[in-house]
């Protein structure tokens, strides 16, 4: 039997140490060392550096489970856990010395594939900010010791959505259609940078609602438990012929409406 709350600490633990890493090789100054999906889509030799710390202090507090990083691939495991990590999402803002980047690290229970598995425990944390969502299924979302609530808006004001645009030019006409369907529903659209942060800001009622074409298991997989686990809902669907997944997540009153108007062509 998997222990949420264990793995939950663990994650906390090593996202701070993790974290802390990230913020002093941000302040030593940012070397680019690779490009990934598209020229505008970057790796640090931060991002590197920082998923080899943590993938290292799992191994050591957790051998056999499985891990699934951004920068350094898949890896099986023999114990039904993997560990789904995000060194440095929002990369670009990193870069850049925006203080919107996140440690996102998630342990699943399961098949090891996002429309199969269970994410039973997680963490975000803002190493800029300082703050650390956590939570653990069944146990509630946290941002610290404070415990979580999505919004459900009401009223003809809207609710304050965010989203992101994929970096391949020749997804932005598709995502950029995708806003302008959604405009009716919005009171006004955030462009943060980070889907960690996005989702953990939907989870604290900081944002009515996030949607976004294109994102990969790493950026939400700790974003939609902390979602779940403050009241909300997140949906990831695949449209036929798409391999580009659309992730929703918003309180239960707002999120079919978002989810069916943001799939729609």
């Amino acid at each position: 039997m998997v222990d949420a709350r264990e793995l939950e600490s663990i994650a906390r633990e090593v996202a701070r140490e993790a974290g802390e890493l990230a913020h002093r090789l941000r302040s030593a100054g940012v070397a680019i060392a690779a490009t990934k999906s598209a020229l505008a889509d970057i790796v640090t030799e931060a991002d590197r550096e920082v998923e080899e710390l943590i993938r290292e202090r799992l191994a050591a507090a957790r051998p056999g489970d499985g891990f699934l990083g951004e920068e350094s691939g898949a890896e099986p495991g023999d114990t039904g856990v993997t560990w789904v990590v995000d060194p440095i999402d929002g990369t670009v803002n990193y870069a850049y010395g925006i203080p919107a980047y996140a440690v996102s690290i998630a342990a699943a229970t399961g098949d090891p594939d996002p429309s199969r598995w269970e994410v039973v425990a997680g963490v975000v944390r803002n190493p800029a900010s300082g703050e650390e969502f956590h939570a653990a299924r069944g146990g509630g979302a946290w941002l610290g010791d404070v415990r979580l609530a999505v919004n459900d808006p009401v009223g003809e004001a809207g609710a304050l959505l965010a989203t992101g645009l994929g970096y391949d030019p020749a997804t932005h006409e598709g995502d950029l259609s995708r806003v302008m369907r959604v405009m009716p529903l919005a009171r006004d659209i955030r462009r943060i940078g980070s889907a960690a942060l996005d989702l953990s800001f939907v989870a604290a009622g900081r944002l009515d609602g996030y949607f976004e074409r294109g994102i990969c298991a790493w950026d939400h997989a700790a974003g939609e438990l902390l979602v779940r686990e403050a009241g909300g809902v997140f949906r990831r669907s695949l449209k036929s012929g798409e391999t580009r997944a659309l992730v929703v997540a918003a309180g239960p009153g707002l999120v079919e409406e978002l989810f069916a108007t943001a799939l729609a062509d």
